[in-house]
């Protein structure tokens, strides 16, 4: 037997010994998150708190990356492109996964095709505010003055592919009127001209809105929340069509191991119910919801297809 192959059946025999290497456990390294919107918003607030427990129970540090830009698309894309091997993942609000595969169908990846749902997260309630010089109590006044002067009142927003925007145009849809809407690029400066009269009224989440109840009217809620006991949801008020939701939650890319994407579902859900993070939760008018990433899969499926009804039915464009 030549020399050549003696040696060749013993490399292929010593190969055969040798034990195959384990995988490093996950996680073995730091674990970002990436916020497709600014610093200091309500998805950058629960990310921070959010990442600060998962840290502790990881063991790994947990960094929160900002990349605001194109309604969320500028994020979610990053995210979409990253490995699929649990350390770069997407903590969204609900519109850049629900609402933007409509808006946007045109963008250079697919969120339904390159993005996979982990976690659910928290759900935030909505508030309908109206400057006190509006002379509307309730959300019956303030569709009964839409009525008399049609596309007057102004309302704010941080854009048409919002929630607050098209939670208005619920109920547009639902009472038969027509307001007029002012963009901004974000919430913030929508607020400060309300509260300076210049804009009737806003649609924002209850994080969002606190900070400014007692210089505005709350006329009503998408769900009633401590400390708002005494407003009238829209469905008390007469309009059960009129419920805006959001939510923010965690995403992976794509092709992201079961085995990783039940540990990081299973660790959000953890999280929310350690004391210190959903005391912080309820001071931020979050709601935590308990979803398996199956569970969330359908009803984001499901949502998609009523903003693509609503906003198809109504005539919404980018831009509006």
């Amino acid at each position: 037997m030549r020399r050549r192959e003696i040696l060749g059946w013993g490399v292929a025999a010593g190969l055969t010994n040798v034990p195959a290497q384990a995988a490093d456990p996950w996680p073995s390294k730091p674990v970002t998150l990436v916020v497709p919107s600014s610093a200091g918003g309500g998805t950058d607030a629960f990310a921070r708190a959010l990442g600060q427990v998962l840290a502790d129970m990881f063991k790994q540090p947990v960094i929160v990356e900002n990349k605001p830009g194109a309604s969320g698309n500028v994020g979610a894309e990053y995210v979409s492109r990253a490995a699929a091997n649990g350390y770069t993942l997407l903590l969204t609000a609900s519109a850049a996964v629900s609402i933007n595969p409509v808006l946007y169908p045109k963008t250079t990846f697919d969120v339904t095709r390159d993005l996979m749902p982990i976690a659910r997260g928290v759900s935030s309630p909505y508030l309908l505010l109206a400057h006190p010089s509006l002379k509307a109590a309730t959300l019956a006044d303030l569709v009964a003055r839409a009525r008399q002067e049609p596309g007057k009142l102004a309302f704010g927003s941080a854009g048409t592919g919002t929630v607050p925007y098209l939670g208005v145009k619920m109920l547009e849809e639902a009472a038969g009127v027509r307001f007029l809407h002012v963009p901004y690029k974000g919430l913030a400066p929508a607020f400060q001209d309300v509260i300076g009269g210049q804009l009737s009224f806003i649609l924002a989440d209850l994080a969002s809105a606190s900070a400014h109840r007692e210089r505005l009217r709350t006329l009503a809620c998408t769900e009633t929340v401590r400390g708002f006991d005494k407003v009238p949801t829209f469905q008390e008020a007469g309009y059960p069509a009129v419920k805006p939701s959001n939510y923010f939650s965690l995403l992976a890319p794509r092709g992201t191991p079961p085995t990783i994407a039940g540990q990081l579902s299973n660790s959000v859900n953890s999280a929310m119910r350690t004391p210190a993070l959903a005391a912080k939760l309820e001071g931020m008018g979050l709601v935590p919801v308990f979803d398996t990433p199956e569970k969330f899969a359908a009803s984001l499926a499901q949502e998609r297809a009523a903003w693509a009804a609503f906003i198809q039915r109504n005539g919404i464009k980018p831009g509006d």
